[in-house]
This record gives structure tokens, sequence and C-alpha cells, in this order.
């Protein structure tokens, strides 16, 4: 068979013929002036996911509902890390003999963090909010982790139109929701049906209230008393009918377990698809038991070996923080995967709906000390 010579081919062997020698004279040319050490796009990796912040908080004040308002700078750098709002930042400050962190959701908008100002609302409910509430002054200094979290608005997933239903201390999330609506950083409608037991328990009310004559529609829901311009009784199917249309908006959840137990209940009657129901995750707490067996648990860390007691009823995270070992940890509710641990020995027990982990991590033996309770003697080692 014979092949047709083309003039084309012909000139490529030309060109790699001279591809060395080319190379060479353009090497030869170039400046010698050094590669820069910073680049633009790692100072903004850097300023978006920072990791841990060293952090100071600045002032505080009581707010109703036993909640406290914390306001902190950033010490490391000059501003927070710009964050959707509706995220949550993790505090971790030593309390005696413990190290302890939890995730609180942010009060201040999106744009207040690049002014290095970042607000959080704690609810005295527990044993660090209980210190924060209480204790903590103003100068005092924590680490806390870069805004992280998947309850926020998400414009391929939700509808233009929001209706957050918030209880208690679920406010803060949706007040950054608000602002962040109201200086135009967020494309959403934003309806806020806010339930409290009586008007002396509504957390940031003049903040709200000055929202609300920017473009929030809110809507105060009192259970224990009855006054003019305020609902009375609970947020059910009807009242959210009287101001909304169930099948046309996406939902926010953020409250108690007794408040989403009984929302998820009102809300199952339109049978809306799951996306259309967002749910912020609570915390993992302790188990009521009666009498918790009390189990050794061996903790590598590097190189690195503890010993230390791990009770039943609590959490493998949180037997690592009562012995004042720094393990990574964010969500605290089993989702997130930070603080993802190898388990080389032992058994430990996680409710279905708080087992967050990928098919890898379940056949390759990792666990989720978030949410995990030690069942017998246990061996993890922590990345």
């Amino acid at each position: 068979m014979k092949f047709k010579k083309q003039i084309f081919g012909f000139m490529d062997m030309l060109r790699f013929k001279k591809l060395v020698p080319n190379r060479r004279k353009a090497l030869a040319e170039g400046a010698d002036t050094p590669l820069p050490t910073e680049y633009r796009v790692n100072q903004m990796a850097d300023a978006l996911h920072p990791g841990r912040m060293q952090v100071e908080l600045v002032s505080a004040r009581p707010l109703p509902g036993n909640m406290r308002e914390l306001v902190f700078k950033r010490l490391d750098a000059p501003a927070f890390p710009f964050f959707r709002a509706g995220q949550y930042v993790s505090l971790q400050s030593a309390v005696g003999n413990s190290l302890v962190s939890r995730p609180y959701s942010i009060v201040s908008s999106p744009r207040e963090a690049l002014e290095n100002r970042l607000v959080l609302g704690v609810e005295d409910a527990g044993f660090f909010s209980g210190h924060l509430v209480k204790d903590a002054k103003p100068g005092d200094r924590f680490r806390m982790t870069e805004p992280s979290g998947e309850f926020h608005y998400e414009t391929l997933r939700d509808s233009g139109e929001i209706v957050c239903l918030a209880g208690g201390s679920g406010i803060t999330p949706f007040l950054s929701m608000a602002k962040s609506m109201v200086e135009g950083d967020e494309p959403y409608k934003m309806t806020l049906f806010y339930g409290a037991r009586d008007l002396a328990h509504i957390a940031f009310k003049e903040e709200l209230d000055a929202l609300a004559e920017k473009g929030l529609r809110l809507i105060y829901v009192l259970s224990d008393e009855q006054r003019d311009g305020y609902e009375h009784g609970f947020i059910t199917a009807g009242l959210l009918e009287k101001y909304i249309d169930p099948h046309s908006v996406t939902f926010f959840l953020c409250g108690p377990q007794a408040m989403y137990d009984f929302l998820e209940k009102e809300l199952a009657q339109y049978q809306l698809p799951r996306k259309a129901v967002r749910r912020d995750p609570a915390c993992c707490g302790n188990r009521e038991m009666e009498a918790p067996k009390t189990f050794q648990l061996t903790v590598h860390v590097r190189d690195k070996v503890s010993v230390i007691e791990a009770h039943e009823n609590e959490t493998v995270l949180t037997a690592l923080e009562r012995a004042g070992i720094d393990a990574p940890n964010k969500c605290r509710a089993g989702g997130c995967g930070y603080c993802h641990s190898k388990l080389l020995h032992g058994d430990f027990f996680v409710e279905p709906e708080r087992d967050g982990r990928r098919e890898a991590d379940r056949k390759f033996g990792f666990l989720h000390p978030c949410v995990s309770y030690p069942q017998s003697d246990m061996e993890i080692e922590i990345p």
C-alpha cells in the first residue's frame, strides 16, 4: 500500500527537529528575576480557609432566655474569612482540666466578618455553654475553627422564597441570613417565624425589628402569652398557611429537638420533597442510662499514646475532651466527618440517623467520635 506524502506532515517534522534548540534559545533569553514566593491564589485560599483562628472576646451582653451575645475579633489576621449566612464556627478553650469545644451558629453577617467582627449568641445549656454565659469576660482568648456547615441557602437547590422556623436560641443563624438578604448578598425573600414562650424570652428583638423594616417578613409566635400584633400558640400548619404557600418555598428549621419533632409532623401532610425542608443538626449529647459502664480508651495521637476512661453514656469525643486531649472536631453531629478516626479495637454504638460515615469509612473501620458511644474497651487512632 502506498501513502501519499503531505506537505503539512513534513512541516511538522521540521518543527519537531527545531523544538529543543528553540527551547534552549527561549530559556537563554528569559529573565533571571526570581519567582514570587507567594501567589494570589494561595493568599485567597489562606484567607478563606485559615483552619483554626486565634480570637479574643471583645464584648458581651446578656440576652433574654438565658442567652448571651459574644462579640469576637481575630488576632492572627485583620479579618475573619467570608462565609455563607447560616454557617457556624466551633469555639475551643480549656475549662479546668478539660479542653472543650462546641459549635455555635454565627449571628453576624458575612460583611461584618470582613470588618473583623464575629458575633455569637450562646444559651446557658451545657458545660461549655454555661462557662461562656457565666464566666467568659472581655479579653479572654479562644481558638475558633473557620466557618463551616451546610445549613445555608443554595441557589441551585432552594426556592427563591425561604421560610425560616426558629425556636428559642435557634434564632441565631436566621439573624445572619436576614442580614445577608438585607445587605444584598443573598437573592432570596425571607419569612421568619420566631417561637418563644413570651415577649420576655425573645432574643435579639431590637435587631429583628430593624431588619423587618428593611424587608424581612417577621412573625412572632408566643406560646404562653397573648399580645396584640403577635401570634399565639405554636407554629402549626394552619399558622403557616395564613402567611405562605408551603408548596412553593424552602423551609429552614432551627431550634430544640421538641420543636423539630412537632414541626416535622406538621409539615408531613404537605409531602414535600426532602430538599424542601432543611434542619440545622444539634450536637450529640449524653445518653440517658441508669448505670452506665466505664471502659478503657486507648488513644494514639501521632507518636503519643494515652489511656483514659470513657463512660458508656458519653460520646468518645466527650471522653477525649474531658481528658484534655486536643481531638479535631467541628459539627459534633456526625455530619462533617472532620473528627473521623481509625478504630483499632473495640465496639461502639451510633444512632442510625447520626451515622454520617461514608461507605469507605465503614468498610475500613473508621468512626466519628462525636456521635459514637463506647460499648467495650476501645483503641483508636486520631489523625
